[in-house]
């Protein structure tokens, strides 16, 4: 991707702010929440990073003409690892430990697909919480699972496309075999 020199020396100055209730970009927040449930059950509600990487595809597709991504995916992981902004598509699944086995992970062929509620927003935010994303647990004993990401590649420990936002989780959700572990990810626009 080609990255604007003014784009850049944003990023760069400091115009582009990692906070605690999320990142502003030049007087806008965002703020990303994944939503975890076992069984149908919630068990944890978790504010999201937004790495350099996710950042720059928000201002480059959004105000810069870029390229849009039309689908998104996501993952899930076990490493006892906090998202880093020099986190990317490319390196995700090894630095936060990717769960991608069929036989000690989950089922699904690919990282199930994000599908937004709606494509058309009339309000600030946008997610996929009538349509969670569900990842059929296959294990042995039990699974470990330590946070979360949402990426622009379907394949379970890709290193294309881009990473958009992880999180590790507060708490690591333990799940058994035959368990229905389901994702919902939601982002809100705010202005500051």
């Amino acid at each position: 991707m080609r990255i604007s020199e003014k784009l850049r020396r944003k990023v760069l100055d400091g115009s582009v702010e990692d906070t605690p209730e999320g990142i502003v970009v030049e007087g806008t927040r965002f703020i990303g929440r994944y939503s975890a449930f076992i069984d149908g059950k919630l068990v944890e509600v978790s504010r999201n990073k937004i790495p350099l990487e996710g950042l720059i595809y928000f201002l480059s597709a959004g105000l810069l003409g870029a390229t849009q991504l039309n689908k998104f995916y996501l993952a899930i992981f076990s490493g006892a690892v906090n998202p880093q902004d020099n986190w990317t598509a490319a390196n995700f699944s090894s630095n936060a430990n990717e769960i991608t086995s069929p036989t000690e992970g989950y089922s699904n062929p690919t990282r199930p697909q994000w599908v937004p509620d709606t494509t058309t927003p009339t309000t600030n935010a946008v997610g996929n919480l009538d349509s969670l994303a569900s990842f059929n647990i296959v294990c042995s004993s039990t699974l470990n699972i330590a946070g979360a990401a949402l990426l622009s590649d379907e394949t379970k420990g890709g290193t294309s496309g881009k990473l958009i936002s992880a999180i590790r989780y507060d708490n690591v959700h333990t799940v058994n075999n035959g368990t229905t572990y389901q994702l919902g990810y939601e982002i809100e626009l705010q202005d500051v």
